[in-house]
């Protein structure tokens, strides 16, 4: 297992919200639905993404991100943003946490702006056509990845692989058996393709973990521990798989990865209880099994040292469950 599919493998698509968006100028849309991640690309026309508190004038870090034909832009939330054709236009409708839409008033959007199957805008041929991809849930996995992202990261179509973009915007507007499984899985192809472009540029400023990976003797130990969490990894094993010394490993371990290799495993073993204990009905007794830890008692003691809840607690105010996604603003 790679760094990337250590990452995703938790947190995947389940029921995301994927829709295109046709719009004629003048149009502006505000986000306000607290999603982990977003990917948008342009198929067509142009389009600005303006974060709270950007000045509008494209001059760097902070600015409102430009987005053209081919190009494609993951934005981090949840703090809102607004979608555009110019970056000063007030916006005209508010996306909601579901994908509820409505006017700045709360009036109701969905039916008026129906376009068909999962397409949403306000005229039917208008000149810019915009895929959009949602996660609804933040999985814990998720955020050691969403903290080395921007907040909007940026990708021209030149700077990566295009080649799925054909197959999203054929099956998006589909209506078929099982249509919703398809469309998660060539949403998480879509991320994991834009993020190996990211991280892979010239002059890339990867996270320490990534950059771990290709190490000869961290790589080897980070896919050990994402690959088999429950085993009783120690540092001398690890460092014996890896054949190197135990001080030696931990050393270099330490230096790249920016983290012991003890608190590493024990953050991804909490990690990996933390999703199992929202997406699951597995007992804590199960799930402490399953990741590494003696029993319910082991995994409740670590789990609230660390993040200061019990495993209850945590499963209780997470919920169960995705948000809804329903048809509004041309969603599922």
């Amino acid at each position: 297992m790679d760094a990337l599919a250590g990452l995703l493998d938790g947190p995947r698509a389940r029921g995301a919200f994927l829709m295109r968006m046709v719009m004629e100028p003048p149009w502006s849309v505000r986000i306000e639905d607290r999603a982990p991640i977003c990917l948008m690309s342009m198929t067509a026309g142009e389009a600005w993404i303006v974060r709270d508190g950007d000045s509008g004038d494209g001059g760097g870090d902070g600015d409102a991100v430009h987005i053209g034909p081919g190009d494609i832009v993951i934005v981090r939330g949840p703090d809102p943003y607004t979608v555009a054709h110019a970056p000063d236009l007030a916006p005209f409708a508010r996306i909601g946490p579901g994908g509820v839409c409505t006017t700045l008033r709360g009036e109701a959007l969905s039916t008026s702006m129906d376009l068909g199957i999962r397409t949403w805008g306000n005229a039917p041929n208008g000149s810019a056509t915009m895929l959009v991809g949602t996660y609804l849930m933040e999985g814990e996995i998720s955020g050691r990845l969403l903290d080395a992202l921007p907040p909007v990261l940026r990708l021209s179509a030149r700077e990566w692989n295009r080649s799925l973009m054909p197959l999203l915007d054929d099956e998006i507007s589909r209506d078929e058996p099982g249509q919703s499984v398809v469309l998660d899985r060539l949403l998480d192809l879509l991320l994991i393709a834009v993020l190996r472009s990211w991280f892979s540029r010239p002059g890339a400023d990867a996270p320490a973990w990534y950059r771990a990976m290709g190490d000869p003797v961290v790589g080897p130990a980070l896919r050990l521990v994402q690959n088999s969490p429950a085993h009783p990894w120690t540092v001398a094993s690890l460092a014996a798989k890896c054949g190197v010394s135990r001080a030696g490993f931990a050393r270099r371990f330490t230096e790249l990865v920016g983290e012991p290799p003890m608190a590493y495993l024990t953050g991804w073993r909490l990690a990996l209880a933390a999703d199992r204990l929202r997406e699951t009905d597995a007992t804590v007794e199960a799930i402490a099994r399953q990741v590494g830890y003696s029993g319910a008692f082991a995994l409740s003691a670590a789990f609230k040292r660390v993040r200061g809840i019990s495993p209850q607690e945590h499963r209780t105010l997470g919920g169960g469950g995705t948000a809804a996604t329903g048809a509004n603003a041309g969603g599922r």
